[in-house]
């Protein structure tokens, strides 16, 4: 079992494990329980009442959050040679087709956050499902990155949007930014997410839609969030 150190025994009497906090007030504290030497990424977990294995209930979006997640993303386009300067232009890392292609299936290169193409070439991307799909790299529609809008969808990688989607367990994680951050850019942030969500509520879904929310930073405790405070 792993040590507990002094400075986790003393973070973890600031959360109370029996309180429900507040959004505003848990983004306050979230600063205070994080203790890491690095800028910790600051992540909610939402916990939802739908059944993913269902098509109906799935729920999955991707929103720009309005302070960015503080973290720079790598980001390859994978198009024709017309649309690659256009990549270049907006300020992707990586351009190509078919060397990237081989480069991730022949070697498993996966050293990128985000994935974009075009629907031309998606029977090519497509052979790469087995490999990007389980790091969530796979480029999508709805989530934007397959399409003819090359250059936006880049600004938009970059510039701090996110995609997410329910786990087998009915969950969503995603991170809505850094350690740093002052409390109202994170609160501003997390209300953009956690209304994105509700907005997505399957039809199909019934009961209680959001279960349970919860706030931690990298190695922090978790603080749980009362809903009724996402206003």
């Amino acid at each position: 079992m792993a040590k507990v150190t002094k400075k986790r025994k003393v973070v973890d009497k600031l959360v109370d494990a029996t309180k429900a906090y507040s959004l505003a007030d848990a983004t306050k504290l979230v600063k205070q329980i994080t203790y890491t030497k690095f800028d910790s990424s600051v992540d909610i977990d939402v916990r939802l009442g739908v059944d993913p294995r269902k098509a109906n209930q799935m729920v999955r979006g991707s929103i720009t959050l309005p302070h960015g997640t503080g973290k720079t993303k790598r980001v390859l386009v994978l198009c024709t040679p017309d649309k690659e300067q256009e990549a270049r232009d907006a300020g992707a890392d990586h351009v190509g087709l078919d060397d990237y292609i081989t480069k991730i299936e022949k070697e498993g290169w996966t050293d990128i956050d985000v994935v974009i193409t075009m629907p031309s070439v998606m029977a090519k991307v497509g052979r790469l499902g087995k490999i990007l799909g389980p790091r969530n790299l796979m480029p999508n529609p709805k989530t934007g990155t397959v399409t003819m809008e090359i250059g936006k969808a880049v600004q938009d990688a970059k510039g701090g949007k996110i995609d997410f989607k329910v786990d087998k367990q009915g969950a969503i994680h995603a991170s809505i930014g850094k350690a740093s951050f002052d409390p109202k850019q994170l609160l501003d942030n997390a209300h953009e997410l956690l209304h994105s969500i509700i907005k997505l509520k399957p039809s199909s879904a019934k009961g209680t839609y959001i279960k349970s929310i919860y706030m931690s930073s990298t190695m922090s405790p978790s603080m749980l969030i009362d809903p009724k405070s996402i206003s």
